[in-house]
């Protein structure tokens, strides 16, 4: 499981929004400016709250791995085989209608590209209501210091 810490910032009922620094690791990934930045080491998560920490504690909070990388294929990998795929379809369809293949190959990429997005729409959609996508706090490391 990927952990990271960061600091309560707002509570609801079932979520908390969440500061956290960026790490090491987020240098060498490709998402790193879709995280909300507020400047360049801090970034705010919406995360489940099943321990209910309050505002100002310091907790630790994980995301599945496997749901990370199920989320990453669909995102960089998903795009680019249903493009390779409308490609080659669209050559062979090409052929197969005694059109130009040269011309077929990239409608059929671009068709292909575009159901893939609106693929990618709706299943992220419903992954989003999922709580295994979602990053939860597992544990409170410090709790906030009362007036």
């Amino acid at each position: 499981m990927a952990t990271e810490e960061g600091i309560v910032t707002a509570v609801t009922s079932t979520t908390a929004w969440v500061k956290t620094n960026r790490s090491s690791g987020c240098k060498h990934c490709s998402s790193r400016h879709s995280c909300h930045p507020q400047n360049n080491q801090e970034a705010v998560v919406e995360v489940e709250n099943p321990i209910h920490a309050r505002v100002g504690d310091r907790i630790l909070l994980n995301v599945k791995t496997a749901s990370l990388l199920k989320a990453s294929f669909l995102i960089y990998v998903f795009p680019i085989l249903c493009m390779v795929a409308g490609a080659v379809l669209g050559q062979g369809a090409g052929v197969v209608a005694g059109l130009n293949p040269a011309w077929m190959s990239p409608v059929g990429a671009v068709i292909f590209f575009v159901g893939a997005l609106f693929f990618m729409k709706s299943k992220g959609n419903r992954l989003a209501r999922s709580a295994a996508y979602r990053p939860k706090i597992v544990r409170i490391l410090a709790h906030a210091i009362s007036s």
